[in-house]
């Protein structure tokens, strides 16, 4: 009896050791296996996201249908984003800007969109080349804002809670209102091409009201003009144009 008890004990202490070595060999095989670097002829996604150590998102690559909204302060924006494209984040989980397209035909004409941009910390973006284009019409330069020292992410919930409202014609002057009332983030700086195809730098005041320009013409005219605050040219060079 003694003996059998002996042997129980025995074979119980080599299947507990056992047991433990085997389940030691899984966790570093499963541990390695998770910092295992693959390699790709190609792959197909309709969203990948890039992560910290930690977890923290710092970037998202995504088709149009699945793209990230925007996030700021850990709120997140309620809206749609059907573009195609990059989209960054920082260290605290913040959008930063990124990279998007867009392009189709409406009616057989062509309808566009591309944009690189740079977001101020806490805040919009501050600096940015863009493209558009509807109906041959086009735009594309460089642009520069000011934008405010409050942080996005009061405006972000305020738009959310509006968003919210069930009737339409409420939710839209919510919307107005919130957006009226947000502190002004004006354009500094245009440097591009307009829709007329004249090519022009345009800086404007803390309103974003134009002040200077100088433009080159379709034609191939030159001038500088100086504005006041409301849009009128005081001075131009050369005087007749």
């Amino acid at each position: 009896m003694r003996r059998s008890l002996r042997l129980e004990l025995r074979f119980l202490r080599v299947y507990a050791i056992t047991s433990s070595l085997v389940l030691l060999v899984l966790c570093t095989a499963a541990f390695r296996q998770g910092t295992v670097t693959g390699k790709f002829d190609e792959i197909t996604v309709g969203r990948m996201n890039v992560v910290d150590a930690d977890g923290t998102l710092r970037l998202v690559i995504s088709n149009k249908d699945r793209m990230h909204p925007g996030m700021m302060d850990g709120k997140t924006i309620d809206r749609a984003r059907p573009e195609a494209g990059l989209l960054f984040f920082n260290e605290v989980g913040d959008e930063v800007g990124g990279l998007t397209f867009t392009g189709q035909e409406v009616n057989g004409r062509g309808r566009a969109n591309a944009g690189i941009m740079f977001d101020q910390f806490k805040q919009d973006q501050t600096i940015g080349i863009s493209y558009s284009e509807t109906d041959g019409r086009r735009t594309a330069g460089l642009q520069v804002w000011d934008r405010p020292d409050t942080r996005l992410s009061e405006l972000i919930e305020k738009l959310n809670a509006a968003n919210r409202i069930a009737d339409p014609a409420e939710k839209g002057k919510a919307m107005a209102a919130i957006r009226a009332a947000a502190p002004p983030a004006p354009r500094r700086l245009f440097a591009g091409k307009l829709p007329d195809r004249s090519a022009t730098v345009s800086l404007s005041d803390a309103a974003g009201k134009p002040r200077l320009t100088l433009t080159v013409d379709a034609d191939g005219n030159p001038r500088i003009e100086f504005l006041d605050q409301q849009g009128k040219v005081v001075s131009r060079l050369p005087q007749k144009y």
